[in-house]
This record gives structure tokens, C-alpha cells and sequence, in this order.
């Protein structure tokens, strides 16, 4: 069974990562978000174990000490973290894995696994980015100042990446991931194991 690819998926807030990847995974097949623990308290509308493991920072201290995750980090004031066990067990089983986290969790992500793939998703311009934060109505004035202040040092991390893509047309955004993906696993190794019977027909 060919080993799954893991793919870090980061951008600013507001710069459309969530839907992006929730569109994603619904077009593509064996791919599969990994959910994060996180301390903040749960938004209208998500749901505990679907968009994260809402837990206690007791909780997520606890599973620091035991060197549970993979990565973690605080933004916002909240802890966010990802499970080690759950995404290895994900990609031994060959499934492709995507991990949407910042950029100090992909740098993490890069020195535990080197063969990962990360991806940033830019937004088109400063002011779209503001309105995007400004349209959701989920923050107050001082929030998003913050954010569009934080989103200047997660855009500085971009050289970092592997993939840059602008989220300005949707689709055609969402078209540029599936392309990513899509040619990773064109790859020589993933394929050859795949196609050990017509090789060996071939050559024979």
C-alpha cells in the first residue's frame, strides 16, 4: 500500500482556507482533513470532533506533557494542536492527509516530516483581505485589526512554502489545489507501486 502524503495548508485569516479545503475534500476522493484540538470556545455552527476537539487548556497541557501532538501553537490567545497518532495512522493507511495551520505549525511540520507538501493561500490584496474579515460579522473592530496586523507576519512566511496561490477567483483557486494534489500523486515511486502488474506485463 503506497504511504499517504501529508499536505500543510496555511494563510492568513480571512484569506478563504477553510472553504477552500471543506470544497476540496468533498471533490477529491482519499483525502482527509486532520482536526485539531484547540482551547477556544466553538463558534455557531461547528461541531465538536467534525471541526476540532474543543478541549480545556488543563486538557491540552496534559496532552503537551505527554507529547501528544504532532505541532502546536498559540494564536489568539487559544492553543491549537494536532494529534500525532491521528495523522500517522491516516497516511500509514494510505490516505492523503491535510493539516490547515499556521505558519509556526508548518515549521514544525517540516522538521518532523520533510516529505510533507505545504501550500499558502494569499488573498489578492490587503484591502479584500479586510473586507473579508469585516464580512463575516464574527469580529469586533479590535479583532480584526489584530488579525489584519498578524496576517502581515503570516504573509512574511511565504518564501517557506512550497505552492503559492492566490485565492481571488474561487474556483479557480480550488482548481490550482486539485492540480497540486493531482500531480503528487502522478509521482514515480506512488505510481510504480501502483502500477506493479502492467510494469511487470510491459517489460516482460
Amino acid at each position: 500500500m503506497n504511504k499517504g502524503t501529508l499536505y500543510i495548508i496555511s494563510a492568513p485569516s480571512g484569506a478563504g482556507k477553510t472553504s477552500l479545503v471543506k470544497k476540496l475534500i468533498s471533490e477529491m476522493d482519499n483525502l482527509i482533513v486532520s482536526v485539531s484540538h484547540t482551547t477556544r470556545k466553538s463558534r455557531q455552527g461547528e461541531v465538536n470532533g467534525k471541526d476540532y476537539f474543543f478541549i480545556s487548556i488543563d486538557e491540552f497541557k496534559a496532552m503537551q506533557i505527554q507529547n501528544s501532538f504532532l505541532e502546536y501553537a498559540e494564536v489568539f490567545d487559544n492553543f491549537y494542536g494536532t494529534a500525532q497518532q491521528t495523522v500517522v495512522d491516516n497516511l500509514t493507511q494510505g490516505h492523503d492527509v491535510i493539516l490547515e495551520i499556521d505558519w509556526q505549525g508548518a515549521q514544525q511540520i517540516r522538521k518532523l516530516l520533510p516529505d510533507s507538501t505545504s501550500i499558502f493561500i494569499l488573498p489578492p490584496s490587503i484591502d479584500i483581505l479586510r473586507q473579508r474579515l469585516e464580512s463575516r460579522g464574527k469580529d469586533n473592530v479590535e479583532v480584526i485589526t489584530r488579525r489584519m496586523q498578524d496576517a502581515v507576519t503570516e504573509i512574511s512566511h511565504y518564501s517557506e512554502f512550497d505552492y503559492l496561490i492566490v485565492n481571488d477567483n474561487f474556483n479557480e483557486a480550488l482548481n490550482l489545489l486539485k492540480m497540486i494534489i493531482t500531480a503528487n500523486r502522478l509521482k514515480q515511486p506512488r505510481q510504480a507501486n501502483l502500477l506493479k502488474p502492467l510494469l511487470s506485463n510491459l517489460l516482460a
